[in-house]
């Protein structure tokens, strides 16, 4: 099981929010020294988020992710306002491996084929779960219809075989995975998954390690991290 560490990025800080939205906390003004020291720690893959293109739309922070990718010689995969076919194109030219795609991708099914018939394997797309309702713009605003295994299967059907499935209500909060949900998900999607909300202890990732043989793939952590709850290497060595 892979384990991800997270860097999200608002107002060129490496930053970490409650469920999205409140307690703000800088970890760090650099942060291209903060990819670094998650590869030096054994990092195979970093998940970059653009805090401030998902509150606004579009990406802000993307010469942080240039900066980030040239670099450091691990996979990055970035999300966050990328809501159009020349936004993916201008984030993966950037050296990035995958594009993380969130509220377009849920709100514009015809975008979603058509992105995905023209970049494939280089695209992810994050379902944000809230009481089992999908959350778009930033996760300040819920889809008025669309349940999470609807959207899910919706994925399967257009050819993606991973998706990113975040419990919106953990995320931050150092409060355990949604274990249920995301082996619900598991079960019902026939899809890879990538967990990310509200991991804090080791225990909480061997929980996790549990649940590869019914296909999840990684684990992205945050707040864990950088709260010094335990280091990425023994994060890396229970996964």
């Amino acid at each position: 099981m892979l384990i991800i560490p997270a860097i999200d990025l608002k107002d060129g800080c490496v930053v970490r929010y409650v469920q999205g939205k409140s307690d703000k906390k800088v970890y760090s003004r650099d942060p291209v020294k903060v990819a670094r020291h998650w590869v030096k720690q054994g990092a195979k893959l970093l998940h970059i988020v653009d805090l401030d293109g998902a509150f606004s739309g579009s990406p802000k922070n993307l010469h942080l992710v240039k900066a980030i990718a040239k670099e450091i010689p691990v996979p990055i995969q970035f999300g966050g306002g990328v809501r159009s076919l020349a936004a993916i194109k201008k984030v993966l030219g950037l050296g990035v491996a995958r594009v993380v795609l969130g509220t377009k991708a849920v709100e514009d099914k015809a975008f979603l084929e058509k992105a995905f018939k023209q970049f494939k394997e280089r695209l992810i797309v994050s379902i944000d779960a809230k009481d089992g309702k999908v959350m778009v713009k930033g996760w300040k605003a819920r889809h008025a219809s669309l349940d999470i295994l609807t959207l899910a299967q919706r994925l399967k059907k257009t050819g993606f075989k991973q998706l990113i499935y975040t419990n919106t209500l953990k995320d931050g909060t150092l409060t355990g995975p949604d274990i249920k949900g995301i082996k619900e998900l598991l079960k019902r999607s026939g899809l890879s998954l990538i967990a990310s909300g509200g991991v804090a202890t080791l225990d909480d990732i061997y929980r996790l390690k549990m649940l590869e043989k019914d296909g999840l793939a990684g684990v992205i952590i945050g707040k864990a991290l950088y709260e010094g709850r335990f280091t990425l290497a023994q994060a890396i060595k229970m996964g």
